[in-house]
């Protein structure tokens, strides 16, 4: 069985796929501090309450953007699970095309994203991720990564309004029902709801008025449920675009396994 580790700037997933399907997902906050041996505590505890065991987990992939975890979440791989990981960026092949002028600098969660992405819908995408940061990559037709836009995450936003702003309260982010707040809460829930509505849509009409071709708008992350029905310009909701990509490019590397 495989174990997937995506990890971003503010939660790491940990999944475990049979050959068939994902059996079960868990989240944790991402710590980079966190050493492989917690990691294991905490994960044998979840893999035992789904009768499951460290046993039975043979192979294992790693995508992360926290660079200083990547260390312990490699030796947990080895330790635990005593098999060499794959990691994304550097001995995982993608099998794709980068074509941006430093391919190095690409993150991992957005090379990963355009594979699972491809895998599913035709013709050249434009995928949006909305964590920590929210970020715009445009996807040639032929599964090749062309490139895009990395714009702060909307709870980072909120929560640098409050930070700023010695009157501005803490607030849950929330679709307004009005975009006229009628208090100091609903006018920065508004601000932000529908500011980062038109940041989506307008970075969405600029990105398909450069491309050539028409292109679909694929929305995922750990927060792109907000966004659900609320922008006409986003096509598709999928939340597995990530782990299907870790799926895929486990089986390019394992000959198809």
């Amino acid at each position: 069985m495989l174990l997937a580790i995506e990890q971003g700037n503010t939660n790491t997933l940990f999944a475990v796929h049979d050959g068939k399907t994902w059996i079960a997902q868990w989240r944790a906050a991402t710590d980079s501090t966190r050493t492989a041996d917690e990691y294991a505590v905490w994960l044998s505890q979840l893999l035992q309450m789904a009768g499951l065991k460290f046993d039975i987990l043979d192979a294992c992939i790693i995508s992360s953007v926290v660079p200083q975890s990547i260390f312990n979440l490699r030796n947990l791989s080895r330790r635990y699970l005593h098999v060499e990981p794959l990691v994304i960026g550097e001995n995982a092949e993608l099998g794709i095309a980068v074509r941006i002028d430093k391919p190095s600098e690409a993150g991992a969660d957005r090379l990963v994203n355009a594979i699972g992405a491809h895998m599913v819908y035709e013709g050249p995408l434009i995928v949006i991720d909305s964590g920590t940061a929210t970020t715009f990559d445009v996807i040639a037709a032929d599964g090749g990564f062309e490139g895009g836009v990395i714009a702060p995450g909307i709870n980072l936003s909120m929560e640098a309004l409050h930070a700023a702003a010695a009157k501005l309260p803490r607030v849950a982010i929330q679709r307004p029902q009005r975009v006229i707040g009628k208090d100091t809460v609903g006018a920065m829930q508004s601000g932000v709801f529908w500011g980062y509505i038109a940041l989506i849509e307008g970075l969405i009409s600029r990105i398909k008025s450069e491309w050539p071709e028409p292109l679909t708008v694929i929305a995922t992350g750990g927060v792109a449920s907000l966004f659900h029905g609320a922008s006409l310009a986003i096509d598709h909701f999928d939340p597995d675009l990530t782990i299907r990509g870790l799926l895929e490019i486990h089986r390019r590397n394992s000959g198809g396994a």
